[in-house]
C-alpha cells in the first residue's frame, strides 16, 4: 500500500520543527516500509537521524508492550483474574470495587492529586498513590492515568515476587526476541530527550519522573526500545497464532471492548472506530505511538523525541490526531 499523505504529514512535521526527527514504519500485506527523517538531536549540537536502529524512551508504550502482556500472561497462568478486586493484592487500597480489569482499561475512577509527588521517595510515592480515592467515574468513563498501570505492576510483583520490569524482560522481551529493548540501555545507542544548560542532555535515562523514583516497580513507563523490536511486538499482535507470549484466544480479545460498558478500551490500548473500521492505539509522552488495525493486519509505528529539546511541546499533540487520520483514511480508502 501507499501512504503518501501520511508520509507528507510527517515530513511537514519535521520541516515545521515540531519534532527533531522521526523513525517510522508501516506494516501491511506488502511487508514493512521503514523511513527516517530529520535529526536525532538539536542541542547541544545538531546530529542527523541517520541510524534506523537507535533506541527511544518508550514512555507509556511500556504499558502495552510490557505491563499489559505480563498481566494477561499471569491470567493465563491462573495467578490472577481480571475481575479480582485489587484490594486482594494491595491491602492498603480501601476501595474493594476496583478490579484489575478497571486498571487495565483505565476505568478505575481513581482520582486525586499528590501535591509533592516528585519530592517523594519510592515507598512514600507508593503509599501516596494507595491513598488516592475513587470518584464517580468508576465503570462509567475512561480516565487515562499512570496510577492504573503502576498498581498493575505492584500486583504482578505481589503474585510472583519479581518486579514488573523483571517480568517484562522475562515474559515479553526474551520471548519475542526483542534483544535491543531494556530498562537500562547504553546511552550511546539512545536518541536523547530533554536538554537544559544546567543538567545537560537526558539520554538513556527515563524521562518520566515517577519512573525515575519507582525504578523496577514502575509499570507505566521505563522501557527503552527501537523500531526493530517494536516491529516484532506489533507483528506478534497481528499474527495471533505465532505469538510466544499469549494464546490466540487472549490475543483476539485485543479487538474487543474489554470494559463491559462499551467505554472504548481493550487490553491496555484505546479502541476506536474510524468510519466503521476498528483500530487500537497507544502513545507515549516522549513522542511515540502505535496504531494497529487488527482486522486488516496492518499497523503504523511512530518514534520521535518530541520533548527534545524541551517539554511539553503541545503543538505535537495538536498535530498528532490529524496525522493519524491520514493513515486511517488510506486504509479505509483501500476498501473502496
Amino acid at each position: 500500500m501507499q501512504y503518501s499523505e501520511t508520509v507528507q504529514s510527517i515530513e511537514q512535521l519535521v520541516k515545521d520543527q515540531v519534532v527533531p526527527g522521526v523513525n517510522y514504519a508501516f506494516i501491511d500485506e506488502d511487508g514493512i516500509q521503514r523511513y527516517l527523517i530529520g535529526d536525532r538531536q538539536l542541542l547541544p549540537v545538531k546530529q542527523p537521524l541517520d541510524d534506523g536502529h537507535l533506541i527511544y524512551d518508550m514512555a507509556s508504550l511500556t504499558k502495552v508492550v510490557g505491563t499489559t502482556m505480563v498481566i494477561l500472561k499471569l491470567v493465563e497462568l491462573g495467578k490472577l483474574s481480571l475481575d479480582d478486586s485489587i484490594t486482594k493484592y494491595l491491602p492498603k487500597w480501601k476501595f474493594n470495587e476496583v478490579t484489575i480489569r478497571n486498571l487495565i482499561c483505565h476505568t478505575s475512577g481513581i482520582e486525586g492529586y499528590i501535591s509533592n509527588r516528585d519530592k517523594l521517595n519510592h515507598d512514600e510515592l507508593i503509599d501516596a498513590l494507595l491513598g488516592l480515592h475513587v470518584g464517580p467515574g468508576l465503570n462509567k468513563e475512561m480516565h487515562y492515568a499512570d496510577v492504573n498501570f503502576i498498581f498493575l505492576g505492584l500486583i504482578a510483583k505481589k503474585v510472583t515476587g519479581e518486579s514488573i520490569h523483571q517480568l517484562i524482560t522475562e515474559y515479553v522481551l526474551k520471548a519475542l526476541k526483542m534483544n535491543n529493548s531494556s530498562f537500562h540501555p547504553n546511552p550511546d545507542n539512545c536518541v536523547p530527550t530533554v536538554y537544559d544548560e544546567h543538567n545537560g542532555l537526558l539520554q538513556g535515562t527515563v524521562h518520566d519522573p515517577k519512573a525515575q523514583v519507582l525504578g523496577d516497580d514502575c509499570g507505566s513507563a521505563g522501557l527503552f526500545s527501537n523500531m526493530d523490536d517494536l516491529i516484532k511486538f506489533v507483528q506478534s499482535i497481528l499474527n495471533l497464532s505465532e505469538n510466544p507470549v499469549l494464546s490466540e484466544e487472549t490475543l483476539a480479545g485485543f479487538c474487543e471492548d474489554q470494559t463491559g460498558y462499551d467505554l472504548g478500551r481493550t487490553y491496555g490500548f484505546e479502541r476506536l472506530d474510524y468510519e466503521g473500521m476498528h483500530y487500537i492505539w497507544q502513545s507515549g509522552f516522549t513522542g511515540t505511538f502505535i496504531v494497529i488495525i487488527p482486522e486488516k493486519k496492518r499497523a503504523m509505528i511512530f518514534l520521535s523525541n518530541r520533548v527534545h529539546p524541551v517539554s511539553p511541546n503541545e503543538e505535537y499533540i495538536e498535530r498528532r490526531a490529524p496525522l493519524i487520520e491520514t493513515y486511517l483514511k488510506a486504509n479505509k480508502k483501500d476498501e473502496s
